[in-house]
């Protein structure tokens, strides 16, 4: 069974906790995008839900797929986001962010009442780091909030080389809201839930790509079959 496979595996069973009438969140990235595709054709089967996307791209893919879509001025709350990651840890925290939505994603995650995070078993780590940590920020002065950052490293016993991250044609990628990514590649992250405190109060930071506390299972999809891992803690102890 190849990646993509175990992919359409996970996003099948984060389905099964779909129930009509449902307000939904749409991740974004290459596993969410199987979940949108296979929530659309239960709509055109009959199933009543709405979403609100986490990216443009998610967006059009609802669209084609035909659900239903809304945002979040016009309703109060989601019921489900369903999201794809980078790393999940065994506390379920995630580095997310390599597809440059991790705004979006955390403004949409933070609005449901649960997480459900779908990836294949890959992504699984017994610590946050290998993929490079996204740090989304406003252009302008990006100097000050390099070295603001590269201190928030320091304090927290971490460090790396930092890249403002660029599109495939060379230039700086821009993200939906208009922002620049600066990816740190830090190896390890030893405390995760202080790294993204200090992180959030750098005014040049816009937002960071740690989810601490904001995913309430993780369902992974590999070689030996569907594994469904519950956070230990209620959604909110971490807020």
């Amino acid at each position: 069974m190849n990646m993509d496979q175990l992919k359409r595996q996970a996003a099948a069973r984060a389905l099964e906790e779909v129930r009509d009438g449902m307000q939904l969140g749409l991740g974004t990235g290459s596993t969410a995008k199987h979940f949108v595709e296979l929530l659309g054709e239960r709509v055109r089967a009959g199933l009543k839900v709405i979403g609100v996307p986490t990216s443009e791209a998610t967006r059009l893919d609802a669209m084609r797929c035909g659900v239903p879509l809304t945002t979040l001025d016009e309703i109060d709350h989601l019921d489900i986001t369903v999201d794809g990651a980078d790393e999940i840890d065994p506390e379920l925290n995630l580095i997310k962010g390599g597809g440059g939505a991790l705004l979006r994603e955390k403004i949409v995650a933070a609005a449901s009442d649960r997480m459900i995070v779908i990836a294949d078993d890959t992504k699984w780590v017994p610590t946050l780091g290998r993929f490079p940590l996204p740090v989304e920020v406003i252009p302008f002065g990006l100097g000050a909030t390099r070295r603001a950052i590269e201190k928030a490293f320091a304090e927290c016993g971490v460090s790396g080389q930092m890249a403002v991250r660029k599109d495939k044609d060379g230039h700086v990628f821009v993200t939906d809201g208009g922002h620049w990514i600066v990816d740190a590649q830090l190896e390890k992250i030893a405390d995760p839930a202080r790294l993204a405190t200090a992180l959030s109060a750098i005014p040049g930071v816009v937002e960071h790509g740690l989810f601490i506390g904001l995913a309430s299972s993780a369902v992974l999809a590999g070689g030996e079959g569907i594994r469904v891992i519950e956070r230990r803690k209620p959604k909110g102890d971490w807020e």
